[in-house]
């Protein structure tokens, strides 16, 4: 009896040298994301802390504030489309072999709320419904930018220029709230759901060209071992179904 409770104090001793050990390893971690990454990188951020003893912060700048946080040390990760992620790299503030592709996110549209919804499910239609519409949104990323290649393409940029308007700053969504157009046009994880507008259904067929989010590792980094693995999460089994949820696709499935 001795024995066996010598052997469990030292198993309880253990126990609790472990535990502290990883509460001093415990890193809290700062992310600073773009738009269209941020409710798949909020999910990923949760599902990190219930599999590792880091915490997690997620912060979506405006411009002066990213500019500042990616190069003053309070932050470790920033997320972003491939080219404004290759601008942080050539800037030095972001070490170029720890840049990742994590998602992708596909296009959707939305009217304002109660107004009907149009048939966007071909491209006939979906080119049907932009000329019927009294005004058109879209914004100046990634998405925007995808959203004019294919009315382009449809050669239709001359007939809508008059009724369309290119958004600054937040998501198309805010615009359809205030009634500021009829139909808004951004990428579908930022859209779906948003008070103020009704969500109709992704652009069809190649019309729907979806927004890449790359990750990389702040050079300032203060907890550079736990970033990283916050990034090879980000790209692991474990995350695609979270990124799921938020209506993107995992880069890889």
């Amino acid at each position: 009896m001795r024995a066996y409770a010598r052997f469990a104090a030292a198993c309880i001793l253990g126990a609790s040298v472990y535990v502290s050990q990883g509460v001093a390893d415990a890193a809290d971690l700062v992310i600073l994301v773009n738009q269209g990454a941020a409710p798949g990188v909020r999910e990923l951020a949760a599902g990190f802390e219930r599999v590792s003893e880091h915490r997690v912060t997620v912060i979506q700048p405006d411009g002066p504030g990213l500019v500042q946080r990616i190069s003053d040390g309070t932050a470790d990760l920033v997320t972003g489309n491939p080219g404004v992620i290759e601008e942080h790299v050539r800037g030095g503030n972001v070490m170029a072999s720890t840049v990742t592709p994590f998602v992708l996110a596909g296009l959707g549209l939305s009217v304002r709320v109660g107004a009907p919804k149009p048939d966007i499910s071909t491209v006939e239609f979906y080119a049907a419904a932009l000329l019927a519409a009294e005004s058109i949104g879209y914004s100046r990323g990634c998405s925007g930018t995808h959203v004019a290649e294919g009315i382009e393409e449809l050669g239709l940029t001359p007939e809508l220029a008059s009724k369309t308007i290119r958004t600054e700053g937040g998501p198309v969504t805010d615009y359809l709230a205030r009634a500021e157009f009829e139909i808004g046009i951004q990428q579908t994880n930022i859209m779906v759901g948003v008070p103020g507008s009704d969500y109709v259904g992704p652009l069809p067929g190649l019309l729907n060209k979806p927004c890449q989010s790359n990750v990389g590792l702040l050079t300032v980094s203060q907890e550079p071992d736990a970033a990283r693995e916050m990034i090879r999460f980000m790209v692991s089994p474990e995350a695609a179904p979270l990124l799921r949820r938020t209506h993107v696709e995992p880069i890889n499935p």
